[in-house]
């Protein structure tokens, strides 16, 4: 597979391996809700006495779907994986920017782009897809939200530039898992480290 340097052309897709058990919800409007109601299907298996409950996924779902991709997503990514009953509650958002960052060619343009707006960013090298942006934010919990608790959440992204092209693809992980944060931001570098392009 060829590194992003010797591209003559941009590729024509890309390829990440997540766990088993992250379900793949398609953000296209002909595949999503197929994909949204296979994933309310799933999660209620068996369980007939809570309609309310599913039909609510589902509008909640469409409406994440709708918004993410609007912004450029193509495909979302939901952990279904439970430890001793316990949600691993997280996401993989990917999402395409078809004019990428404007004046930012490289990885090393868009980090020193960040850091000059004070946002951490650090340029990763992905074994088979090149050189990439990561950065990482820590949201905290706040009480005195006027929509009650929130939960803090921990989201990690990767701009990769598409090779020989101006796009960038976007992985953006999320998790609330609060206690586990170490872990699930090692298992997020993981994954992101199988992207390659096709």
């Amino acid at each position: 597979m060829p590194l992003p340097a010797v591209w003559d052309t941009p590729p024509t897709g890309y390829a990440i391996l997540v766990p088993d058990g992250w379900f793949q919800l398609h953000l296209d409007p002909d595949e999503r809700d197929r994909s949204i109601v296979a994933l309310a299907d799933r999660q209620f298996a068996g369980i007939d006495t809570a309609p309310v409950l599913k039909e609510r996924l589902i509008r909640d779902l469409r409406k994440q779907a709708k918004v993410a991709h609007r912004e450029g997503g193509v495909e979302l990514y939901i952990s279904l994986l439970t430890v001793e009953g316990l949600p691993l509650a997280s996401s993989l958002l990917v999402s395409l920017l078809p004019d990428g960052w404007p004046g930012c060619r490289t990885a090393h343009d868009l980090a020193h782009r960040l850091a000059g707006t004070g946002r951490p960013a650090e340029v990763r090298k992905l074994d088979t897809a090149g050189d990439a942006v990561r950065t990482r934010k820590d949201d905290v919990s706040d009480p005195e939200s006027p929509l009650g608790s929130t939960l803090a959440t921990t989201t990690v992204s990767y701009h990769v530039p598409v090779p020989a092209g101006r796009q960038w693809l976007t992985l953006t992980f999320s998790t609330p898992m609060e206690r586990l944060v170490p872990k699930m931001v090692e298992l997020f570098d993981i994954v992101a480290g199988t992207l390659h392009w096709e």
